[in-house]
């Protein structure tokens, strides 16, 4: 039945064209608006053998697939997520005029006169390139274009020509002329992995799609033939060839006065060479950092097709001081000896959990990709002690002046006893626990350690987001635990909070490419330790910097600094971990084939130095707050101070 359709079509075709050809003389117009009149005929038989191509009313519920964009806390743009796409969808009214004038222009001037498929306007084009001596107009219309880039395939056959033919003629059925055009500036490639208009301007342009000038949205429109050679980045020669042509273009059809293209040849056109690769290098432990954590929430596809808007916790501005003060840090780990390859820092916000900076390592990110904040488990050495503390003095039966035995001990650990040592080889005999803070004593540690148990120790782990795998040996209140920064750092935030505790998180909320609230971590603060045994542990952390392992830390404002050193006996590893009530930060530093540092590199003499240089300079101008002591909570509480115990 359709076989016989298509016969009498092409039949009927035949007709025409001897007939035409006669009337008009067999000239060059003639066979052009033969041309055309074939094309209409064939089509209107070879329709009915195209039912079973796809319904174009699924466009309408269409969703392009979308880039993801990530911002600091205060708006500024951190990265784009995207995969083989990298696309912003935008509305036509945040498309220049000039950019849609310019395509229209070059890619179907009559766009707003036929019905999906003009046949008359191939003869047009035909002639136009003709006599132009080149491509200066299309003759496949706009709505064909689009209809190709969806459903249909890159193969040139008449089949393909006809079916990419009935569905423009089915589009412009069901969409207006605006919602198509729309369709088509979003869908366009614009060359270097860049589709649609919003995403070619803020790549090539570094602004709005919007905001383009005549000249910018003419070189736009000249690349779309072929967006790998005729793009700026690449071609700039060539692109200002191709503007040019579209201009003239413009000016042949009306469409801008001769002032308004003489003005647009002649503007300094300004490329934006870095690229897409621009933002996504800007923060890359960040950017690694976050996108782990979208992808563990919503799955990869919709991180990198679903056009997110993530607002990150990130602070641009104290990122950046944490980077420089890293760099600066290793360069004189270097300068001093310390055979220390790498470093990584974490900073928290104590009142959110808001993660402010990360420093995942130093060097060449794109040589080596790992993210030592996040992702590396070191042993935390003596850092780890405030958790055993913690746990005594939420017993109730301790406070920093409390006193206990530093002196020599065995402690039964299977077949060879454990014979544990202090930093120097020396016992102080009978010591408070401030004492034994402040100089980190490990024979203090551990008694507490044995005492209050090391499951309950972990437990209180948990409470703080450590989810590192904690064996309950006995060396761990020394630290015979792999952690990450990232983990020590929201722990010691909740110290600092003063036993409230706050999602640790480098999130703070997600929307959809609709606007749409889907993950909202504003902070919920829960109070999750005994505030008067924080406070206690506080104030003897207070002593390791005032008068302990950690002088180094003191800061130049007389600021109140609470923290704590750590290193490992064999100096793979080494630690401060410190806080006021603004903002805990750790740092770490190491080598990554966990080789030992240098002998002597220690928390409290090499970390602590870059510890205050980034808090100084983080904190610069903000009010000097106050820990608050313990007689004050208790006073709150209504609470007796516990006993001492010998």
């Amino acid at each position: 039945m359709a076989s016989n359709s298509v016969e009498r079509s092409q039949s009927l075709t035949g007709s025409i064209l001897k007939g035409t050809l006669k009337a008009v003389g067999g000239t060059l117009l003639g066979i052009i608006m033969i041309g055309g009149a074939a094309v209409a005929g064939g089509l209107v038989g070879l329709a009915l053998s195209f039912r079973d191509l796809p319904d174009v009313r699924v466009l309408k519920g269409y969703v392009p697939v979308e880039t993801t964009y990530i911002y600091d806390i205060n708006g500024g743009l951190i990265a784009r997520l995207h995969g083989d796409v990298n696309r912003e969808v935008v509305t036509l009214d945040r498309i220049s005029p000039h950019l849609k004038r310019s395509v229209l222009a070059m890619e179907d001037a009559y766009f707003y006169t036929h019905k999906g498929v003009d046949p008359s306007g191939i003869g047009r084009a035909i002639l136009a390139n003709f006599s132009a001596g080149g491509t200066v107009e299309g003759g496949s219309t706009l709505t064909q274009q689009l209809v190709k880039n969806l459903f249909l395939s890159n193969e040139r056959s008449l089949n393909r020509k006809v079916a990419e033919a009935v569905l423009a003629m089915r589009v412009e059925q069901v969409f207006t002329k605006e919602q198509i055009l729309e369709m088509y500036l979003n869908q366009v490639f614009w060359g270097k992995n860049t589709n649609g208009a919003e995403t070619a301007s803020q790549n090539y342009f570094g602004k709005s799609a919007a905001d383009l000038t005549l000249g910018e949205a003419a070189m736009l429109t000249g690349a779309i033939p072929a967006p790998s050679v005729f793009n700026p980045v690449d071609n700039f020669a060539e692109a200002k060839k191709r503007q040019g042509l579209v201009l003239d273009r413009l000016l042949e059809l009306g469409w801008a006065t001769p002032a308004e293209v003489k003005a647009a040849k002649a503007q300094k056109i300004i490329i934006r060479k870095q690229g897409i690769s621009y933002e996504a290098s800007r923060v890359p432990y960040v950017s690694q950092a976050v996108t782990a954590e979208l992808e563990d929430k919503f799955g990869k596809d919709v991180v990198l097709q679903g056009g997110l808007r993530v607002q990150t916790t990130i602070d641009l501005k104290l990122q950046r001081i944490a980077e420089e003060v890293a760099a600066e840090g290793h360069k004189d780990l270097v300068d001093r000896g310390a055979y220390a390859d790498q470093l990584a820092l974490v900073a928290v916000d104590p009142r959110t959990g808001f993660v402010k900076a990360l420093v995942g390592g130093v060097g060449d990110f794109d040589k080596n990709q790992f993210n030592r904040a996040v992702l590396a488990r070191r042993q935390l050495g003596s850092s780890f002690k405030p958790f055993v503390y913690y746990a005594a003095f939420a017993t109730g039966n301790y406070t920093p002046d409390s006193v206990i035995d530093d002196s020599p001990m065995t402690i039964p650990d299977g077949d060879e006893p454990y014979i544990p040592r202090n930093y120097d080889n020396k016992f102080s005999g009978p010591i408070t626990i401030r004492q034994a803070i402040a100089v980190s004593r490990n024979i203090p540690a551990l008694k507490l350690g044995i005492e209050v148990g090391a499951e309950n120790v972990i437990a209180i782990c948990r409470k703080l987001g450590i989810t590192s795998p904690l064996k309950p040996v006995v060396s761990l209140p020394l630290g015979a635990a792999d952690v990450t920064p990232l983990e020590v750092a929201g722990a010691y935030a909740v110290f600092a909070s003063g036993g409230y505790k706050s999602k640790t998180t480098l999130i703070a909320r997600v929307t959809d490419r609709n606007g749409n609230l889907v993950l909202d971590n504003t902070p919920k603060p829960e109070l999750i330790l005994d505030p008067i045994a924080v406070s206690y542990l506080t104030d003897a952390l207070r002593g390791v910097v005032t008068n302990g392992t950690a002088t180094e830390a003191q800061m130049s404002d007389g600021r109140p600094v609470a923290g704590k050193t750590g290193t490992t006996s064999d100096f793979r590893d080494a630690w401060f971990v410190g806080y006021v009530p603004q903002l805990a930060v750790a740092i770490w530093i190491g080598n990554d084939d966990y080789t030992p540092m240098a002998n002597g590199v220690t928390g409290g003499v090499y970390v602590t130095p870059i510890w205050r240089k980034f808090m100084e300079r983080a904190l610069a101008g903000q009010p000097i707050e106050q820990f608050p002591v313990p007689s004050e909570i208790q006073d709150k509480e209504g609470s007796k101070k516990p006993p001492q115990k010998n």
